[in-house]
């Protein structure tokens, strides 16, 4: 396996565990009685560090697909280079950053991690042109 789709799976590893640590902490502020519910009211609103890794974890599903459909391009069309190689650890390495520091509520920081996963994103896909 290449490094790029060990990287895509990790990052499925990671998007997991963001999917289990937010609905951990939505079942903590919420309660059981609504996780295991159908949901048809309005959910109370997520707060403070729960609330961070609840959009923590949105936002790693908003840019996840861009990334796996870029790795598997290059996968597909026989691709593997060294501009493929540094934007997928970029875009991992970003993303395992960012949790941390969304969940600490460091903002800029947090701003400039995001951009640098975008930037993974973007070489991956400029390599395949």
């Amino acid at each position: 396996m290449t490094t790029e789709l060990c990287l895509l799976t990790a990052s499925v590893a990671l998007g997991l565990l963001q999917i289990v640590i937010a609905a951990t902490g939505s079942t903590v502020q919420r309660g059981l009685g609504w996780a295991t519910s159908a949901r048809d009211g309005d959910a109370r609103l997520l707060t403070g560090v729960v609330g961070r890794l609840d959009r923590a974890r949105g936002n790693f599903l908003e840019t996840f697909p861009l990334f796996a459909a870029a790795v598997l391009l290059a996968f597909a069309l026989q691709r593997h280079n060294g501009m493929i190689v540094l934007g997928a650890q970029l875009y991992f390495w970003a993303r395992v950053a960012y949790v941390p520091v969304y969940a600490a509520g460091i903002p800029y920081l947090r701003t400039l991690i995001w951009t640098v996963s975008i930037v993974g994103i973007v070489m991956v896909l400029a390599a395949l042109f």
